[in-house]
């Protein structure tokens, strides 16, 4: 798999809250065009992006920011809805990770589970309502 690509309301936004959780970004761009009309099947395409890296480059994170057509707002997923689900990141520290995401008014569903003393795991709602799960190895 190359990436994940999610679009946000306002791409500046979200990059700030994947780089302070500890990505990188490696490119931004912005992209119209003909080509892009036939590769994602939209008439008048027209996107900021950014692809950020977790540490290491083992995984990719593309956003978008759809400036036309205008983006539609829908209901934010939940955990038991059927397509996209949400985007895991294993974190050392999850308490200090919530920290980082509540500076972004982020903050957990419910709360932090242990599951079986391996993880310590939450899911979150990042910027625009992006379903997150942080988890914490506890071995």
């Amino acid at each position: 798999m190359d990436n994940v690509a999610i679009a946000v309301r306002d791409l500046d936004e979200a990059v700030a809250f994947f780089t302070d959780l500890g990505l990188e970004v490696i490119g931004r761009d912005t992209v119209s065009g003909e080509w892009t009309d036939t590769a994602v099947g939209l008439d008048g395409n027209h996107a900021k992006l950014a692809m950020l890296q977790t540490p290491g480059g083992q995984a990719r994170l593309e956003l978008f920011e759809y400036l036309h057509p205008e983006a539609n707002e829908v209901q934010p997923a939940r955990p038991n809805d059927i397509g996209m689900h949400r985007v895991a990141f294993e974190v050392d520290d999850i308490d200090a990770a919530l920290e980082v995401a509540a500076r972004h008014g982020c903050h957990p569903l419910r709360g932090v589970a242990t599951y079986e003393d391996i993880y310590r795991l939450t899911y979150l709602r990042g910027p625009s309502g992006i379903l997150l799960m942080l988890a914490q190895s506890l071995r």
